[in-house]
């Protein structure tokens, strides 16, 4: 596969690697940007993966609640200045509320909304402001008590990134849980809940990077059971350190509150889509040419 000057560019962005290390990783993994960042994390030439800043969609994520039942919705359009058009958020807001009602994805599409179903809606606002628009993605989450934040609010209950939190105990906690996640993004509620595939990945990359250190073996896992337990503290929320007060993971910070954590979403928009950027130079010169 040829490896493009591009390609570099976005490796380079998400690991800080140097140019040559990013052009090697990339022609030893054949161009295979998540693979390339494992190569360089075992050669020591990068930082744990970060995700790709480019997103594709705008757009909002909204948040509703009904008492124990909390929905997040994520409704993308193409440009930002859409997302700002005071009709197209009331069709967010109208579609959230739909959600509350609504088992999943396909379920919430056939909901009716004032005399037409939420994805017949969607298309006749496409057909009204001229823009590509879709609900993406909705999550819901259920407790004793479930508490809502958003950040970047464009407008009341709806922004860049919203949180649910389900949890039994003091809303007001449940709240700056919410705030925190929106800031930290944690990968899971805790250990239990973390994809065994992701541990495991995390693990044979350590045990790379151990290696190449030359270490012995006896070393080398005392050193794997360390690096494992920090990976632990930074993606699983009950494991981080609380925004709120560092000194206290959200764990130890919930059992100070008398509250119990017992679940979470997090939507942010745009969230794994990968936006097409455009050449303007080359649109510009297009046109110049007829």
């Amino acid at each position: 596969m040829a490896i493009t000057a591009a390609m570099v560019k976005e490796l380079r962005d998400s690991t800080g690697a140097g140019m040559m290390d990013a052009k090697k990783a990339l022609t030893e993994t054949d161009g295979d940007m998540e693979a390339a960042v494992d190569w360089l994390r075992t050669k020591g030439l990068a930082k744990a993966a970060k995700k790709s800043g480019r997103t594709a969609a705008e757009g909002l994520v909204a948040v509703q609640v009904d008492g124990g039942r909390g929905v997040a919705v994520e409704v993308n359009s193409e440009t930002d200045f859409v997302a700002k058009n005071a009709d197209f958020q009331k069709m967010v807001a109208g579609i959230a509320t739909a959600a509350l009602g609504a088992a999943d994805l396909e379920a919430l599409l056939a909901t009716d909304m004032g005399g037409k179903n939420v994805a017949d809606t969607v298309n006749a606002k496409i057909a009204t402001i001229g823009e590509n628009m879709s609900v993406r993605r909705v999550s819901a989450i259920e407790g004793d008590t479930v508490v809502s934040y958003v950040h970047n609010a464009a407008t009341d209950g709806m922004g860049k990134i919203g949180v649910l939190v389900a949890l039994k105990g003091d809303a007001g906690f449940g709240r700056q849980v919410a705030m925190h996640i929106a800031a930290t993004n944690p990968a899971a509620l805790d250990e239990a809940s973390l994809d065994p595939a992701v541990v495991e990945k995390e693990k044979q990359v350590q045990i790379e990077i151990a290696r190449e250190s030359g270490k012995p073996e006896a070393v080398i896992e005392k050193m794997i059971v360390g690096r494992m337990a920090k990976f632990m503290s930074e993606v699983t929320l009950m494991g981080q350190g609380f925004v709120m007060n560092p000194d206290l993971t959200v764990e130890a910070a919930a059992k100070e509150a008398g509250a119990e954590i017992t679940g979470f979403i997090r939507l942010e928009v745009g969230e794994g889509i990968e936006k097409k950027e455009e050449d303007f130079a080359a649109e510009v010169a297009k046109v110049a040419q007829g």
